[in-house]
């Protein structure tokens, strides 16, 4: 009998390890499996970074779910384009185009953050969508130049908290809101040839995660997500070519953006989107791991992680 059950023991950890090795996310994400439609139907979804990529996949599923949305990115007319294609309780006619630009500065972003609580009635955000990102070409880390330091930081870093300061207290008014930020793996662990990118998206995560801390209790809800390798496309909807290796297994587009969707409906803290095993291993012990496997594709001794 004790035998049986160690079997029955052994076969369900053996399940659990495969249902982990295969899955495309962390295991709190994993078993959340549906999205909450009535925390999404009805509410105020502001989505920077609409008019392609994630951005445009996540604008498509939103509004099938029945949400009110605001379209931001620097392109009308590839914005116009993506409303077109909408369809969903409030679309594609209740859908608002904001054109802005994460670089632009604190007087136009304010302008731009007015401008979308004035939408539906004055209702306010309810939900806003950090998606916009600026990545540069794959360069070493002592070959980063002040330019590209200074454009990625001010789309991924200054832009979004900017624009973050600027809309919080709007929400802490009305005693509720939630910010979810489309972060990186990157974020957590070394991307060899991306320092800068991985630099931004570091600051972001340790943004967030503090804003959390000191807003949660006031009704503030922040979900920081974190994708590994995803298949992007480009303008013309063709999936963007990279230097990976060509068997690196990568979660689609629409995947990432249902599964960015679950948790934030979810109100998750953090969610791990990828393939990769090693990359929905928590905490510390993610990041050494990460740390010594790329070490090794890469050839270089790993240096001591804290």
């Amino acid at each position: 009998m004790l035998l049986l059950l160690l079997l029955l023991l052994l076969l369900g950890v053996s399940a659990l390890l495969l249902k982990f090795v295969t899955a495309d996310g962390d295991f709190t994400l994993m078993s959340r499996k549906h999205v909450k439609r009535d925390e999404i139907e009805d509410k105020v979804v502001w989505i920077t970074g609409a008019s392609r990529g994630i951005g445009e996949i996540l604008a498509k599923q939103l509004a099938n779910l029945g949400a009110k949305l605001i379209l931001s990115a620097r392109n009308e007319a590839e914005l116009e384009r993506v409303k077109a294609q909408l369809t969903g309780k409030h679309a594609p006619d209740g859908v608002q185009i904001l054109l802005l630009d994460l670089a632009s500065g604190e007087d136009s972003l304010r302008q731009a953050m007015e401008k979308a609580e004035s939408f539906f009635g004055g209702s306010g955000v309810d939900i806003m969508i950090h998606n916009a990102a600026s990545e540069r070409p794959i360069t070493s880390a002592l070959d980063v130049t002040e330019e590209s330091l200074k454009a990625t930081f001010d789309v991924n870093v200054f832009g979004t908290i900017s624009l973050t300061r600027l809309l919080a207290p709007f929400m802490l008014r009305r005693g509720r809101g939630h910010f979810v930020v489309i972060s990186s793996a990157a974020g957590k662990a070394p991307a060899p040839g991306k320092a800068v990118y991985s630099a931004s998206k570091f600051a972001l995560n340790g943004y967030f995660h503090t804003l959390r801390s000191e807003l949660f209790q006031k009704g503030i809800k922040v979900t920081v997500v974190c994708p590994g390798p995803i298949k992007t496309s480009n303008g013309s909807g063709a999936t963007a070519s990279t230097k990976r290796s060509s068997s690196e297994k990568r979660v689609s587009s629409e995947r990432c953006a249902e599964l960015t969707i679950i948790a934030a409906s979810h109100g998750l803290k953090e969610a791990w989107i990828s393939y990769q095993e090693l990359e929905k291993f928590p905490g510390r012990m993610h990041v050494k791991l990460m740390t010594s496997m790329i070490c090794l594709r890469t050839g270089k001794r790993p240096t001591d992680v804290t």
